[in-house]
């Protein structure tokens, strides 16, 4: 019996693995929503979900490769929803929400996401099996299902593997308790003036951004760092000295970093972002136009299409997207019913509904290529929710009064949200779709097992959102401790520009001269592209410029080590093991913190696990240096010594 013959024969959509697909969901989009608001980043999780389903279902003699491949692709796409917190918690930042409200936050993640699935159904023939898009994080879930799957030595590798995952969340966890007893330091900062200019910079002591900066790779950690010394040593010296700064050095320059140099990093984003859009509208409309010659092609030659070409029907994908408005238009106007826009209702909800419907569809597009192109966890998601926020706030800006300027700020962040859960979906289902051709999978079955990853998430979000406000809240928002308060970046950046662009005081200057900047860093990867050397991407130095030091240098540090370990162990099982326990890095520290998260809220306590007072700082900063630098080579000595899959 061939393979392909034997493969059709074994389970696939099946609700054993829809269930446990929701139950991964859990772990790993709790990870995610709190390292995107802690440090702007999330990590893709169809490697960990393939390794864990694979492990699970080893005892199931009717398990096979195409039902894990179910498991990872529900995982996947919830785990990538959660990406909608860079737009979500602007509401509460800008003073519109003091909660996240849980039908209104679901139906925005919901209708969102299945936007993104339906969107990015008829792109899998343009970009998934009619190009040589490479798909890095689609092709190596492959082969992780191919080789955990197929031989019993595979599966004990699995078995392997999840072990490797474990020591990686036990380690950061681990790290993260001890952060929580405040036995040590979770950060260590310095700063200094030389004559008027004032500069530094922190590092965070953080397992969850050594994961991070190990799957960003060595090219994005490098960028990041560039990013980091334009912004803390040389635009912030130069402001705090051109403008005679006043009072200590850590002050004067985290001011002028937070309300002047960020946007700069703004700017170098949006420009990115925009030349990234223009290099993919060829690429796409020419794919798109061999599927249709493609499509017109199988019908002329009549018969049916292979099980591995069989998507929803097109009736259904046009049909759903339409439906998905009217639940829309019910949300937009059960928003706008409670304020002072009421009376502009149908104008804006019509608008609108053209607005999410036009711009999601063709960041789907735009996103789905990128995906394939660079891999989803490097997509520019962020330069995406920015020109999303600009456009929706310039077509507002004609009827915005100093009555309506708070509600349409709100309004605007809201529609954001929407076309921001389409393209996060649409970033990730493409690799999972392209997972599925390389294993045999019947891609209406996955599509169907993505819109049940969608409403998994979207069912999740809401609630550890609400936690992780409660319990730490948001910085900028009033009455939330600077010292705790999640960062959540590109959320307090977007919301910066839509009340900039709406009040009409935006510093368009410091937003030009990161345009420009961004020009120079584009000729400059293109350059070094040119020359066979590694590439600087200019994005990822925008992101370096925009995020606080202390998570910067954490995620170049673990660039620099996963590097090293890639270089020292050149075969792919060794590898992936780093990638696991890297994996593991991130969801030790981040569930901690969420459970953390519900002391707090329990407790009334902000540091409910703390068993030494502040007289013991300065030596839980020597106590840290010396763990941290510990927990690391414990970790990725025994990865080294470990071949998987």
């Amino acid at each position: 019996m061939s393979d392909s013959i034997s493969r059709r024969l074994e389970p696939e959509l099946t609700l054993r693995g829809l269930v446990l697909g929701a139950a991964i969901t859990l772990l790993f989009t709790a990870a995610n929503v709190y390292l995107g608001l802690r440090v702007g980043l999330t990590f893709a999780t169809s490697i960990p979900a393939a390794v864990i389903s694979m492990a699970l279902l080893r005892m199931a003699k009717s398990a096979g490769i195409l039902e894990n491949n179910i498991v990872q692709t529900v995982a996947s796409a919830a785990g990538t929803l959660s990406a909608v917190i860079f737009v979500v918690p602007g509401l509460v930042m800008v003073g519109w929400w003091a909660e996240i409200p849980f039908w209104q936050t679901f139906a925005i993640c919901a209708t969102g996401g299945l936007l993104g699935v339906l969107f990015s159904v008829p792109l899998r023939r343009a970009l998934v099996t009619g190009t040589d898009l490479p798909f890095p994080e689609g092709v190596a879930a492959a082969e992780v299902l191919k080789v955990g799957v197929q031989s019993r030595e595979g599966t004990a590798e699995s078995k392997a593997g999840l072990k490797m995952l474990g020591l990686g969340t036990l380690l950061s966890g681990g790290y993260a308790i001890l952060g929580g007893m405040k036995l040590v330091a979770l950060e260590a900062a310095a700063f200094w003036r030389v004559g008027g200019a004032a500069m530094g910079t922190s590092f965070g002591f953080s397992m969850a951004l050594v994961g991070a900066g190990h799957l960003v790779g060595l090219s994005v950690g490098l960028a990041m760092f560039a990013g980091l010394v334009i912004a803390f040593f040389a635009a912030t010296p130069y402001l705090t000295w051109a403008q005679a700064t006043v009072g200590p050095a850590a002050e004067a320059a985290l001011d002028v970093w937070a309300h002047q140099v960020r946007f700069i990093g703004a700017g170098v984003i949006g420009i990115t972002a925009l030349y990234a859009l223009a290099k993919l509208v060829a690429p796409i409309a020419r794919g798109l136009a061999e599927a249709a010659a493609a499509s017109r092609a199988r019908k002329l030659g009549g018969g049916g299409l292979p099980v591995e070409e069989q998507d929803l029907p097109v009736g259904i994908v046009g049909g759903g997207a339409l439906l998905l408005l009217l639940p829309i238009g019910f949300l937009l106007a059960n928003f706008l019913g409670t304020t002072s826009l009421a009376d502009n209702a149908p104008l804006l909800i019509g608008g609108a509904l053209i607005f999410v419907l036009v711009v999601a569809a063709f960041v789907a597009a735009v996103c789905g290529y990128m995906a394939g192109l660079i891999g989803a966890s490097n997509s520019p998601l962020s330069g995406v929710g920015i020109l999303a926020i600009i456009a929706a706030t310039l077509l507002l800006v004609p009827i915005a009064t100093q009555a309506t300027q708070a509600p349409l700020v709100a309004f605007a962040l809201f529609v954001t949200a929407i076309v921001f859960a389409s393209a996060t979906i649409a970033n990730d289902n493409l690799q999972d779709l392209k997972t599925g051709q390389l294993v045999g999978a019947t891609p209406w079955k996955q599509q169907v097992a993505l819109m049940l990853g969608v409403l998994a998430g979207a069912v999740v979000i809401p609630p550890i959102l609400e936690l992780l406000n409660k319990a730490y809240g948001f910085a900028g928002v009033p009455g939330a401790n600077p010292a705790t308060a999640l960062g959540a970046p590109q959320a307090q950046l977007i919301s910066a520009l839509a009340k900039g662009v709406l009040a009409g005081d935006l510093d368009w200057s410091l937003i030009g001269a990161g345009g420009l900047l961004g020009i120079v860093l584009i000729a400059i990867d293109g350059a070094l592209g040119k020359a066979g050397l590694m590439r600087l991407p200019p994005l990822a130095v925008g992101l370096g410029i925009y995020l606080p030091g202390s998570s910067t240098l954490a995620v170049t540090l673990g660039a620099v080590v996963g590097h090293l370990f890639e270089k020292r162990h050149r075969d792919e099982g060794t590898r992936r093991t780093g990638v696991l326990l890297a994996s593991g890095l991130i969801v030790g520290e981040s569930l901690f913190g969420v459970a953390l998260a519900g002391l707090i809220v329990a407790t009334g306590s902000g540091s409910p696990l703390a068993v030494v007072g502040e007289a013991f700082e300065g030596w839980a900063v020597l106590v840290g240096m010396a763990m941290f630098a510990a927990f690391i080579a414990i970790a990725y000595t025994r990865a080294g010594k470990r071949v998987v899959i």
